[in-house]
């Protein structure tokens, strides 16, 4: 692709994107073809389709193996990155198909890949404090095996210009959910708990955002342990609906120290993942603590952690008028209900209720991202993940 082609896809009035997107989770590949018009906060976006394509058993676990220090081998991840590349082209013609639009007529692939570690805050290495982020699912496979251009690798340039690299999704949200005198938590439940603050007057410099703390991540790890690994999440919260809260439990976890530090913060499995979970497993079991009373406490751990992030960073400075929730956790009724419960006076509704369906609002999101970054607009939010100014993200790959 030339340069004359890229101005070309740069100044086009309307593009069709595909942003894909797979979480902490490791489920499977979101992805969500959208035709986009315009750009900035102008932008009009509308859904054409969105389906997730779940990971084999054998890949989950390889994702799993390569995001530990223990076992993810240089051998291992070089040839996992590779490998999802290929899954993430795959997903990438396999919604184009479904909705009956040619490759050819895709004008941008959005991959956000799969994280396998992020480490948010500063460490020392080689004498020097860094900050370092990884995704893998080789963006040059995507763009070779669709010949679309494809924008990825969206972290790496706001951790360049000093942040966090998360969350990333904030300025998509202003796009689809601000300017109109409403002050909205927008809150993802996936893996990990994300949320995003817009203020009534939709000031872009004064959105809060920050990962609250485990989402459907240790909930996750619990039923799978307890069904041998027959099952991969608490399907509609039957499990938690079994048990009662343990107050005590409950209250030790609110001490986890991740909760009590001050935006801006992003975590992930490093902090809340297989390790954290089969550890507190263990204890609750030596413990004699019902199996079922723990699957409830750590579902209201996810519900209170949100609710107490609300309380400690934003609603000092901003009314909440409106909770709208994304992401699995919106399909675990104890969990939303837990959230209702913790959050009194406040509205609460599911992103669905907008016309977005709750697992495509990430992978939509990537695919604002790579629009705005092929119309080399800078879209990371400093005020949330700690940059010191605002910067274009991602690497663009030009298709055949």
């Amino acid at each position: 692709m030339s340069i004359e082609s890229l101005i070309s896809l740069r100044e086009k009035e309307s593009r069709n994107v595909i942003g894909l997107m797979s979480g902490t989770s490791c489920d499977g590949i979101d992805a969500c073809l959208v035709k986009i018009t315009g750009n900035g906060l102008s932008t009009k976006v509308d859904i054409i389709g969105f389906e997730t394509y779940p990971y084999e058993n054998e890949i989950r676990e390889l994702i799993f193996e390569a995001s530990c220090k223990e076992t993810g081998t240089v051998d291992k991840i070089c040839q996992l990155d590779f490998a999802l590349g290929k899954l993430f082209a795959d997903a990438a013609g396999q919604i184009a198909a479904k909705m009956s639009i040619p490759l050819s007529e895709i004008d941008i692939v959005g991959s956000h890949g799969q994280t396998i570690y992020h480490v948010s805050s500063l460490k020392e290495s080689n004498d020097k404090v860094v900050r370092s982020t990884l995704q893998i699912g080789e963006p040059s496979v995507i763009a070779q095996e669709t010949g679309v251009t494809t924008v990825a690798d969206f972290r790496t340039r706001d951790i360049a210009a000093g942040g966090e690299g998360a969350p990333l999704t904030p300025y998509a949200d202003l796009i689809l959910f601000g300017r109109d005198g409403v002050g909205r938590a927008m809150q993802n439940i996936g893996g990990i708990s994300n949320v995003t603050f817009l203020p009534a007057d939709g000031n872009i410099k004064e959105i809060i955002a920050f990962d609250n703390g485990p989402g459907n991540m240790i909930i996750d790890r619990f039923a799978e342990i307890i069904t041998d690994g027959k099952l991969k999440y608490d399907k509609n919260g039957e499990f938690a609906s079994r048990g009662r809260l343990n107050q005590d439990l409950l209250e030790r976890l609110c001490t986890h120290p991740y909760l009590s530090k001050p935006p801006p913060k992003s975590t992930g499995r490093e902090d809340f993942g297989i390790q954290f979970s089969d550890n507190l497993y263990k204890e609750l079991r030596q413990d004699n603590i019902d199996v079922y009373d723990a699957i409830a406490t750590i579902t209201a751990f996810t519900a209170k952690s949100i609710s107490d992030s609300y309380k400690r960073f934003i609603q000092p400075c901003y009314k909440i008028d409106e909770v709208i929730i994304s992401g699995g956790g919106v399909s675990n009724p104890v969990l939303c209900q837990f959230l209702e419960d913790y959050l009194v006076d406040i509205s609460v509704s599911a992103v669905d209720d907008f016309g977005i369906p709750s697992d495509a609002k990430e992978a939509l999101a990537f695919a604002i991202l790579a629009n705005e970054t092929v119309s080399g607009n800078p879209c990371n939010v400093p005020s949330a993940t700690g940059a010191k100014e605002s910067v274009v993200l991602g690497k663009i790959l030009p298709g055949r």
